[in-house]
């Protein structure tokens, strides 16, 4: 009795290793493909033509409760996409300037998605788009590495400052370390968000058809 209990603890140990193994290895897979994401997938003609544009950030997180939007929980995530919008020659406001324009319950109804919130938010502040991202987390027990599991997905959307969508979509992290959202999800940010913002501005620049002529020529 006492064997097989080793066995199934040495099982057991070696199925984490290798879940945690393999988690590492799409971790880094995710933050190359992030790095190579800016110069694969913006034209020189549409990085010309997001210098110097304004946007706001504005970050939730879901939860049976409706979505927290108190942005002071979200200022280390906010850096980290500031930083690659900055990258890709956009100016972010800060939270501070956003905080001193825009009202918290503003800021709720614009993540829940309220149309009208939106056009108010476009009318008070000059910026010429606007990102959301909005967290969505599960948590679960692995019953075979009795491990707690958790999977984070980020819903990003970029609009215009009318509200109008310009593009949108979706990332996702799985972790077997533990149970803490905001932190996943910052790990999710931290790798992905150079890949996250040059696909939005990608689909936006190719949708609205900035630099095709240039692509033709």
């Amino acid at each position: 009795m006492h064997a097989s209990a080793l066995l199934l603890l040495l099982s057991l140990a070696l199925a984490a290793n290798g879940a945690a193994a393999k988690e590492e290895k799409a971790r880094r897979a995710a933050a190359d493909g992030a790095r190579k994401g800016v110069s694969q997938q913006l034209a020189p003609a549409c990085k010309e033509a997001l210098k110097d544009r304004r946007i706001v950030i504005l970050l939730g997180e879901r939860s049976s409760r409706g979505v927290d939007a108190n942005q002071g929980s979200y200022g280390a995530h906010f850096a980290s996409i500031a930083q690659r919008l900055r990258n890709l020659g956009l100016r972010p406001y800060s939270q501070e300037e956003i905080a001193a324009q825009i009202t918290q319950a503003e800021i709720d109804a614009y993540l829940r998605d309220e149309a009208d919130a939106a056009l108010d938010t476009g009318r008070k502040i000059d910026a010429d788009f606007v990102l959301r991202g909005v967290i969505s987390s599960r948590s679960t027990r692995n019953p075979a590495l009795r491990v707690p599991e958790i999977s984070v997905d980020m819903g990003f959307t970029l609009a215009a400052s009318d509200g109008r969508p310009l593009a949108a979509l979706a990332a996702r992290a799985e972790s077997y370390t533990g149970n803490d959202p905001l932190g996943m999800a910052l790990t999710l940010v931290n790798e992905q968000a150079s890949g996250i913002v040059a696909r939005l501005y990608g689909d936006y620049c190719r949708t609205a058809g900035i630099g095709r002529a240039a692509q033709k020529d």
